[in-house]
């Protein structure tokens, strides 16, 4: 309990990080924040602060109850808990959120949230609605280490993981910013969550799972694991324990069919090829025709989009023998991005090729592009905001002194 919290943080690099340790920088005003800790650790936080320990099973009841079913950010708002309690509460504990830098909302409804943590560091997430659904794209780690070409997190240095707190704190202030609170599962616009944010979902799997189960926790959240989906660059050795541990749906990026065009966009390739990955994917416990394995495809005009490609990408679905839904996602450009997005009519063969062998392959319509929501590019824009500004404010100082 009084041990340090360390995260685990992958040192960059091409193909396969190293885990190392790096500890959490702490509050500064040494008060413990409840979001993404679970019930008994709660307990056991209010025992260690003094509580006795029947009135501490009873309070962490009660707490968890205020913030994952209420959506209460202070504890003055909990109204079964005596108000003379309210004040030993908050000297030692808060509930958190993480701190919004910036907020846009595109004209297709797609909100973007640019989120600043409590050591300063940046990371994203986006919410995404539809007639039928409310996806919230969520983000596991500041920046990334895998290095996707076509990715714009991508190009950003991985800092470090976030920790399960910090996953759950961005559905917690979604919710708020929704309107969401008290927690129901009717009638609600946040219905859906794709683990497809910053970062490498398995990358970060113990805070993954445990900001996940927060989620699924039929008292609090209560997300059905068939609405979560986590998507993986192919982290071969962590994609079974998912399934165990986690068993949400399963997206996988695969976006190429040929080991030689893999390589170049997704680097993690050269590690975890595409068959050894296909059959993860094949063994990966709890994948049927009902709950059908996604793979992320993003079309490249002319690196892998062509026919050969969507009928290679059919054979390999029927070899590993897969139940699986194909998503094309038309690229979404960045600055600086080395490639184009394929045209309307090569997207519209590539479907039609793979949907004719019996297997769903819809195109993803683009949402959010006035507001640059392709993964990274709102923090970027921020960072080169903060430059222009500092040499601006340096500009000014250098002409005063002169």
């Amino acid at each position: 309990m009084n041990a340090p919290q360390t995260i685990t943080m992958p040192i960059p690099g091409h193909i396969d990080p190293v885990p190392v340790p790096r500890a959490i920088t702490p509050r500064e005003d040494g008060r413990i924040d409840l979001i993404g800790l679970p019930r008994d650790e709660i307990r056991a936080y209010l025992i260690e602060k003094g509580m006795e320990l029947k009135q501490a099973k009873l309070r962490a009841k009660q707490l968890w109850h205020w913030i994952y079913n209420r959506g209460a950010t202070e504890f003055a708002q909990m109204t079964d808990i005596a108000k003379t309690m309210h004040p030993w509460l908050a000297e030692r504990f808060v509930i958190g959120r993480p701190e919004v830098v910036e907020a846009q909302v595109s004209t297709d409804g797609t909100r973007k949230w640019l989120l600043r943590s409590d050591d300063g560091q940046d990371y994203e997430m986006v919410f995404i609605p539809d007639a039928d659904r409310g996806t919230l794209c969520v983000s596991s780690q500041v920046g990334c280490t895998l290095n996707c070409r076509f990715c714009h997190t991508g190009t950003m240095r991985l800092v470090r993981n976030l920790t399960a707190g910090e996953i759950v704190g961005q559905v917690m202030l979604a919710r708020d910013s929704l309107g969401e609170w008290p927690s129901q599962p009717d009638g609600r616009l946040l219905t859906n969550i794709v683990m497809m944010g910053m970062g490498e979902p398995l990358y970060n799997f113990d805070n993954v799972r445990d900001a996940l189960k927060l989620v699924m926790d039929g008292d609090g959240l209560a997300l059905s694991k068939r609405r979560i989906t986590l998507s993986t660059s192919g982290v071969v050795p962590m994609m079974a324990r998912a399934g165990e541990e986690i068993g949400v749906n399963l997206a996988v990026s695969l976006h190429a069919v040929t080991k030689e065009v893999r390589d170049e966009i997704v680097p993690l390739n050269r590690k975890y090829g595409i068959e050894e990955l296909l059959q993860a994917c094949a063994d990966y416990p709890g994948a049927n025709n009902a709950r059908r394995i996604t793979f992320e495809y993003v079309m490249l005009k002319d690196k892998n989009d062509s026919d050969e490609d969507a009928r290679e990408l059919v054979r390999l679905i029927r070899k590993f023998k897969l139940p699986a839904k194909v998503n094309l996602i038309p690229f979404n450009p960045w600055p600086g991005a080395a490639y184009e997005c394929s045209t309307p009519e090569r997207i519209r063969a590539f479907s039609n090729i793979v949907f004719e062998a019996g297997i769903s392959a819809p195109v993803r319509t683009p949402r959010g592009r006035d507001i640059d929501a392709a993964c990274g590019q709102l923090k970027t824009a921020s960072e080169k905001k903060t430059r222009a500004e500092l040499d601006r404010l340096a500009e000014e100082k250098q002409a005063a002194l002169g």
